[in-house]
């Protein structure tokens, strides 16, 4: 083979090493990283700051104030998504502060955290959603804030809505035992 082809290969082989190896320091940074804790186990949620710097932000506070622990997972659609994060477990409640939209091409695939809103762009407060399944037509319209990298077993088990009720209404709802940041954990 010719040198200059082996020194691009190697070249490549470095810089998609160099790649992994970001990757998996980002998803260790313990105050970038979620643990979800569930009646099954414990999620692994790596934050994206990158795309949702002010999402991310409220996310890690409300969780240091413990705001999510004990809320239901109120509005969950098999083959769809996990909603939670409202404090009247209705859908309606928030922890009273908007953040404005921080939107980006981050697909909304199997395992996405995104924050839920109104018709207005810039009402999201605290609740959230978990992706089940691809869903590109959340794409661009939603904020795309972490994603799951361990545990996604514990979020398919959460109690979902009856196949026949569209709103997604959970009755005797799963709860969210506890929410940390990782870097607050001593275990």
């Amino acid at each position: 083979m010719p040198r200059h082809f082996l020194g691009s290969v190697a070249v490549a082989v470095a810089v998609l090493i160099s790649v992994m190896i970001g990757k998996a320091a980002m998803a260790l940074d313990p105050e970038n990283t979620l643990y979800l804790d569930l009646k099954d186990g414990r999620v692994v949620i790596e934050l994206r700051p990158d795309l949702a710097p002010k999402h991310v932000t409220r996310i890690k506070q409300l969780a240091r104030e413990k705001f999510y622990d004990g809320l239901a997972w109120h509005r969950v659609i098999g083959g769809f998504m996990a909603q939670g994060g409202d404090p009247d477990g209705n859908g309606t409640g928030g922890s009273g502060t908007n953040l404005p939209a921080e939107f980006s091409n981050e697909p909304h695939v199997r395992g996405v955290l995104s924050m839920a809103r109104s018709r207005h762009p810039d009402s999201a407060d605290s609740q959230f959603f978990i992706v089940l399944a691809r869903a590109p037509h959340l794409d661009g319209q939603y904020t795309v804030w972490g994603k799951v990298t361990d545990g996604m077993e514990f979020v398919s088990n959460i109690k979902k809505a009856d196949r026949g009720d569209p709103s997604g209404m959970v009755d005797d709802p799963d709860k969210i035992v506890r929410m940390q940041v990782a870097a607050d954990v001593k275990e």
